[in-house]
């Protein structure tokens, strides 16, 4: 299962997300975000540590998404909206209220709330792609049933494991890892 912490914005959350045992950490380059970091920031973030480092687009041109993922040293580029870069690995992510039945290349895609930090009906992520990641208003509370009922490749959270916006809860995000690794489909 990949677990994927996001909206890291302080270097003691991305150690805590690690530490947890989450497989990424995701970081927001969509500057109307509460969440947003400049690249520079996030390869300072994500320095030494042995996770996925992700960046998340909304609306952004290849060229713009590429100078970014060097900057920040990314391995993958999560997009919403826009076009996909070839030769990049790639997380389709759609909101729930757009037509998410794309079928272009990517590794993965990732299925969203409604808007941040909402959930949406996990029975439509069932066997929505090969690799489908949920996200949205998903914290320990409910990951398990989550991916029980969209038997997922992985899950995302962010807003709902914070005690204020881009600063994440440490107690909140270990607990989050641990009930999204011990839950089985």
């Amino acid at each position: 299962m990949m677990v994927k912490v996001c909206g890291i914005t302080r270097r003691e959350d991305a150690l805590a997300a690690a530490e947890a045992g989450a497989s990424a950490i995701g970081f927001i380059f969509h500057p109307q975000s509460p969440r947003y970091v400049a690249p520079e920031r996030a390869a300072a973030l994500g320095e030494g540590l042995d996770v996925w480092k992700v960046g998340v687009f909304v609306d952004e041109a290849p060229a713009a998404i590429e100078a970014v993922m060097r900057a920040a040293h990314l391995d993958v580029a999560q997009i919403y909206g826009g076009d996909v870069i070839a030769g990049t690995r790639v997380w389709r992510a759609f909101r729930m209220t757009e037509a998410w039945g794309w079928r272009g290349e990517a590794e993965a895609i990732l299925l969203d709330g409604e808007k941040s930090g909402a959930s949406f009906d996990w029975s439509l992520a069932l066997r929505a792609a090969e690799k489908v990641i949920v996200a949205g208003g998903l914290d320990a509370s409910n990951v398990a049933e989550a991916i029980r009922i969209a038997e997922p490749w992985g899950v995302d959270a962010s807003s709902k494991l914070e005690s204020a916006p881009g600063i994440k809860d440490h107690d909140k995000v270990r607990a989050f890892v641990k009930a999204a690794r011990e839950a089985t489909w």
